[in-house]
């Protein structure tokens, strides 16, 4: 009871056995019980039925709060790029309604020039953002490498304890699960039991990042195709090897920031850039069809 508040306790359980009784003139008589073993009560099915939900609560988490940027950043009333546009759009009407009003003509300008600003100021911030998730990824996966490193320690110590007497190390056992359990939360995992009472943990795609008494190390490394990205490597030797970015989605905090930068940061970044070349392209054109008030054809309103 005085353990139920403890992370990574189970309860253990003090199993009796029958001592051999004692042979006598009058028979056997007996000679009470002893503690046989103390049997941690614990169940692997639901264990890793808690492991899958909470490596799936900490996926949605990161994700929510890293799209939730993007959301309040693009839905802002004032300085969102929907305002903007709409401003634009209100200066170019009052110049077509009034074409020679030299006033009309330069709030047009200044509304052309803050809607520049405004696609480049929304920009800086996605580019903000994604650095700032290399920077959590960074974070995360030095902590990966720091629980990997203990699990293969407490492998070590388990397979120790376990061939001194045969008992099971039920303080070590309670720790190596609450590692992996942290572990799990930053990383979807899977665990391979080996019969030395040592486990085997895979990440991916069965990418083993521990293996009995052996941790791997992960790296993040540059993305060959996109200047900016990092992508989340295993270092084999002297090489850093890339891992299916997608296959790490499946849970964790991790997978949620890696999800997040495929399907949220990477499509509003992209999608704010063919906003800006097609409305940039479409206004040039039908700006060079007008004439200004000497009669000379327009030129390029926007430089693309």
């Amino acid at each position: 009871i005085s353990n139920a508040n403890t992370p990574g306790f189970n309860r253990q359980q003090a199993v009796q056995a029958t001592n051999i009784a004692q042979a006598t003139g009058a028979g056997f008589i007996g000679q009470g019980a002893h503690v046989d073993t103390v049997r941690r009560i614990y169940s692997e099915y639901l264990g890793s039925q808690v492991l899958s939900a909470s490596t799936q609560a900490q996926f949605y988490d990161s994700f929510l709060s890293q799209v939730s940027q993007i959301d309040n950043l693009l839905s802002d009333t004032t300085a969102g790029l929907s305002p903007a546009l709409q401003d634009f759009f209100g200066a170019a009407n009052g110049v077509a309604a009034n074409p020679t009003s030299i006033a009309s003509r330069q709030s047009l300008l200044s509304s052309g020039q803050t809607l520049v600003s405004r696609f480049e100021s929304i920009n800086s911030r996605l580019d903000e953002i994604r650095n700032g998730v290399n920077a959590q990824l960074q974070a995360q996966v030095t902590d990966i490498n720091a629980y990997a490193a203990q699990i293969a320690t407490l492998n070590a110590r388990i397979v120790e304890a376990q061939g001194l007497n045969s008992q099971p190390p039920n303080d070590l056992l309670d720790q190596r699960d609450q590692v992996i359990s942290q572990l799990n939360d930053l990383i979807n995992v899977s665990i391979g039991k080996q019969t030395d009472g040592s486990y085997n943990v895979f990440i991916g795609t069965g990418q083993p990042l521990v293996t009995g008494l052996t941790a791997n190390t992960l790296t993040l490394t540059d993305d060959t195709l996109e200047q900016g990205k990092k992508n989340v490597s295993f270092i084999f030797g002297n090489t850093a090897v890339v891992i299916p970015q997608q296959s790490l989605e499946t849970g964790g905090a991790l997978g949620g920031l890696l999800a997040f930068r495929r399907t949220s940061l990477e499509t509003a970044q992209n999608a704010l850039g063919r906003i800006a070349l097609g409305f940039a392209q479409s206004f040039n054109e039908q700006h060079q069809l007008g004439q200004d008030l000497n009669g000379v054809l327009g030129g390029r309103f926007f430089n693309i």
